[in-house]
């Protein structure tokens, strides 16, 4: 029992007729019978009285056609997915993201990325930077996007494309410095700074450009990271050293409802991101078109607000 008599079995049980079956399949009426003489044959029993020219299904042919139809419409799903999989239209993707991202870019962009009649499921998961990074050394995720960590540690089972770009420094509109052109770490010298908490590499960073300066740096307020500081800037209470993409989607939302303008920098203070692809999880076209998609996304956002987006750490 194969495919092609199946598949010549369920035609002629819809059909009744070996001539119609032929018409429909292409084939010739005597392939037609040979392929149900064979099926018969391989079952050890008939599964048609003769009548004429029309062909009458006994009971366990009934019984028979709901299994065969059953096994070649699993076959029909099956193949239908491999095309897929081969144009990467279907199949899933399973993507962890850091949270100021995950909170609107990405689910952005992957809603205007796969399309209104897409058919693969797609998974995001707002995760910390260490965790994405555990996430894609376990071969968990399809690919992951996070805060580069430079630090020196075990062999990663991970690749990391790392893109970095400017900073913005954010203030209340009414702030001092909310006309200037752009603002030096000089000027910010015992101003309170909202920023990211101790464990993350941005804020040793920035005290080590304020030691450089000889300025004071003073960080009242931390977060896990950058958006939660909006509010905090928009009343007054502090302002930001912020990385571009949080400027991206201030923008985009308005979370400060206008109370917050955004200055460059004038000596550049860089910001570096990771897109990490495990080293033992093979890419999908699905995924891979999905990725390459996304950093060339995101060479567009942050180059569109003049964040000069640029790969490798400098």
């Amino acid at each position: 029992m194969n495919f092609t008599q199946l598949t010549v079995f369920r035609e002629v049980m819809e059909s009744g007729s070996i001539s119609q079956t032929a018409k429909k399949l292409g084939r010739t009426q005597p392939a037609i019978s040979h392929a149900i003489k064979n099926l018969e044959q391989s079952l050890g029993l008939s599964l048609f009285e003769r009548r004429g020219r029309r062909l009458v299904p006994v009971p366990e042919a009934q019984y028979l056609l709901v299994e065969a139809t059953m096994v070649l419409d699993r076959l029909s799903t099956i193949s239908g997915t491999m095309k897929g999989l081969r144009s990467a239209e279907t199949g899933s993707l399973n993507v962890a993201v850091m949270p100021g991202p995950s909170a609107f870019i990405f689910p952005k962009f992957i809603s205007n990325n796969i399309g209104e009649d897409a058919n693969f499921q797609t998974t995001i998961s707002s995760r910390s930077s260490p965790q994405i990074r555990e996430l894609a050394s376990t071969q968990s995720i399809d690919f992951g996007f996070s805060d580069f960590d430079g630090q020196e540690g075990k062999l990663p089972q991970y690749r990391s494309e790392t893109i970095s770009s400017d900073c913005f420094c954010v203030l209340h509109r009414d702030h001092p410095l909310a006309q200037a052109e752009a603002v030096t770490i000089a000027d910010l010298d015992g101003e309170s700074i909202g920023t990211l908490h101790g464990n993350h590499p941005f804020p040793r960073k920035l005290a080590q450009a304020f030691e450089q300066e000889n300025a004071s740096y003073v960080s009242p307020i931390e977060a896990q990271f950058f958006l939660p500081l909006i509010p905090f800037i928009s009343l007054g209470h502090c302002c930001a050293i912020v990385d571009p993409l949080t400027v991206v989607t201030e923008r985009e939302l308005d979370i400060s409802r206008g109370q917050v303008v955004v200055v460059p920098f004038d000596a550049p203070i860089r910001y570096e991101y990771a897109t990490l692809t495990p080293l033992y999880r093979p890419l999908s076209q699905l995924a891979t078109r999905v990725k390459e998609s996304w950093m060339e996304s995101l060479f567009t956002m942050i180059d569109d607000i003049g964040a000069r987006a640029e790969l490798g750490v400098p």
